[in-house]
């Protein structure tokens, strides 16, 4: 049995349909339970804010599929799978993880650690940033403004498909073989954000317009949005590095591992537009 945490997510929800083309089995854990949950698949609550909900969710399961939008609750889910019977970890952790002077990566190498110490069989995934994040978090604007914003300045970053990171996980996650090892997935290019406008002016057949901000000014507006103020200082550090082009780099991992090239931006964008109308 496998275990999905955050199946609702990102790339959960794209493991989860991943895991159900290949027709494997598996519990994914939601909050609260969706409408529809994939076939082959089985919902059950798990609540990071309810440690009682962590026992059943692990009851039974082999293998876990580890992520958390904070990261912080993870190494107390690495202990509760060690003292389940689970056997094996893969971890969804970030580019550069435990790389100096980047906050995300720092957290994440914390998690990777515990991991690393249960004596479980581990493997981790480490993704660039996703392109659905020009959805999820900037969206709003282009669709009411044409316009985005961010600080990284004209950094490239070689972002990937949550699809693709899924269809990876699923992989992983139904085969063995990957036991102790640590996957850089990037997509195919790196881009930065004034060609990610240009390519989605293209797409929607009207101007969308990058306007790079200041650091001050991006962290003003997260946490005016609700971001958590030591949440929002991470993403500014994240931009710092877009900006030293440390996210720019290509891996040929998610290509190994999906059998051909990860999704380019422009058929990411082409795919999703309707978001942005």
């Amino acid at each position: 049995m496998i275990l999905l945490t955050g199946a609702s997510g990102t790339v959960g929800s794209e493991a989860a349909k991943a895991l159900s083309a290949r027709g494997a089995r598996f519990r994914a854990g939601y909050r609260t339970r969706p409408p529809n949950v994939p076939a082959g698949g089985e919902a059950v609550q798990l609540d990071y804010e309810k440690p009682e909900t962590l026992a059943p969710a692990l009851r039974g399961v082999e293998t876990l599929f580890l992520l958390s939008n904070t990261v912080a609750p993870e190494v107390d889910v690495v202990r509760a799978a060690k003292e389940a019977g689970v056997k094996r970890v893969v971890k969804l952790s970030v580019l550069n993880a435990g790389q100096p002077g980047f906050v995300f990566g720092a957290w994440h190498r914390v998690a990777e650690q515990a991991v690393e110490q249960s004596g479980l069989a581990w493997t981790f995934l480490r993704p660039n940033g996703f392109m659905q994040n020009v959805i999820n978090f900037m969206g709003q604007t282009i669709k009411a403004q044409s316009a985005f914003y961010s600080s990284a300045a004209d950094g490239k970053v070689s972002a990937i498909d949550a699809r693709d990171i899924g269809a990876v996980a699923a992989r992983v996650l139904a085969e063995a073989g990957h036991e102790g090892k640590a996957y850089d997935l990037t997509g195919p290019a790196a881009l930065g954000y004034a060609e990610i406008a240009a390519t989605l002016s293209r797409v929607l057949g009207r101007e969308i317009t990058y306007v790079p901000i200041t650091d001050e000014e991006y962290k003003r507006g997260a946490v005016g949005a609700g971001t958590p103020e030591a949440y929002a200082d991470a993403l500014v550090d994240l931009n710092r590095n877009y900006r030293d082009g440390t996210f720019a780099r290509l891996s040929p991992q998610a290509r190994d591992l999906l059998g051909h090239e990860p999704r380019a931006f422009e058929q990411f964008a082409k795919d999703y537009a309707d978001a942005w109308r």
